[in-house]
């Protein structure tokens, strides 16, 4: 039977555009945010339902799956506390609600029992009580589990970013495929972005409103100016480095105002990667930060994905966090290649 597949956490479609590619049928993606709408339902052949994955009623997605299908939920529940740098705040009492999340996640789960199951987090969550509990209702419902920490240069990802995978099932032992690239190919910036026509800070391409880059300040251009790929601010003339960096406690903190380097993957992608000192953000060569459609190549969107039209104009902000928030498409991909060759593996045997 075939697959179809339902988004939890859908965001603009990251998870949805992989599965699709490998050919899984995805029915509709929920997300509790409305701006994610139009992107999700341009580029992608499901239906957009602007919920909250708390209040959704198992009934309801049911009744979404065709008939005669391998029914499997999917699905990123938001990933910001659990993230290394939201570890530190929890140490200090802070607390985030969302990673309940989670379980609102297994609750539909143990309701719907669909025959596959695929989770994408930041890899710390390995180490939280809440992901330990949701692979032992799995397993208490009879699915076969196997999750790892995934290296997504490994699947054509070209970004130095690392995801934890779960897959299960119900229906025999599943396995993500194994690695499609290594040291020797990975792809990197060169490959994703390299054929972008340049432009200057500031500057929207006339050809495309995404390829559209943030202004910079007379002295964050002197600085980039003084950056090399690959380099920190200590490349900096002394006069243009930041007061708190000249202090013992910010040396040890390199990782921003930097450029990409061509021919290694990127730095991972954050929500905010059109700004030069939010990161390693700034262009290999040109003397600004990544544009919005360069943040998005390299999280492997299609370079013809579309977000946005003349009824729903760019906003940086709100675009950055969309983008950055996605599942890669390519590593959504490659979890929908794993789907497909466990369900063809099963009819066999």
């Amino acid at each position: 039977m075939p697959c179809a597949a339902i988004d939890l956490f859908c965001g603009i479609g990251g998870l949805t555009k992989g599965l699709s590619l490998a050919g899984i049928n995805v029915i509709a993606g929920f997300d509790n945010d409305e701006s994610c709408r139009f992107a999700y339902e341009a580029n992608n052949d499901a239906v957009f339902f602007c919920k909250d994955v708390t209040s959704i009623y198992s009934q309801k997605i049911k009744q979404l799956y065709p008939k005669n299908s391998v029914k499997a939920l999917v699905g990123c529940a938001p990933c910001q506390p659990f993230s290394r740098y939201s570890s530190r705040y929890r140490k200090r009492g802070y607390t985030d609600n969302k990673w309940k999340l989670l379980y609102s996640f297994e609750r539909l789960i143990q309701e719907i029992l669909p025959e596959i199951v695929s989770m994408e987090n930041v890899p710390n969550l390995v180490h939280e009580k809440v992901f330990r509990d949701f692979v032992n209702s799995l397993r208490a419902n009879n699915y076969h589990v196997e999750y790892q920490i995934v290296y997504c240069p490994d699947y054509g990802v070209p970004q130095h970013r690392k995801r934890l995978v779960l897959l299960a099932s119900r229906i025999g032992e599943i396995h993500l495929i194994p690695p499609i690239y290594n040291e020797e190919n990975y792809p990197t910036v060169r490959n994703a972005i390299g054929n972008l026509p340049p432009i200057e800070a500031g500057e929207i391409c006339e050809n495309d409103q995404l390829h559209r880059s943030s202004a910079l300040s007379e002295i964050n251009l002197r600085r980039i100016e003084q950056s090399v790929p690959g380099g920190t601010w200590r490349d900096w003339d002394d006069e243009l480095k930041l007061q708190c960096h000249k202090k013992n406690t910010g040396m040890t903190f390199p990782s921003v105002y930097g450029r990409m380097e061509w021919d290694k993957p990127s730095p991972t992608i954050t929500t905010q990667f059109y700004g030069y000192g939010n990161g390693r953000f700034g262009h290999p060569e040109q003397n600004r930060a990544i544009s919005l459609r360069e943040g998005a190549i390299l999280q492997s969107f299609p370079d013809d994905y579309i977000f946005s039209d003349a009824e729903h104009p760019v906003k940086k902000r709100e675009l950055g966090t969309h983008i950055g928030n996605a599942v890669p498409v390519e590593l959504g991909r490659v979890i929908g290649v794993s789907i497909q060759r466990h369900l063809k593996e099963v009819g066999e045997e």
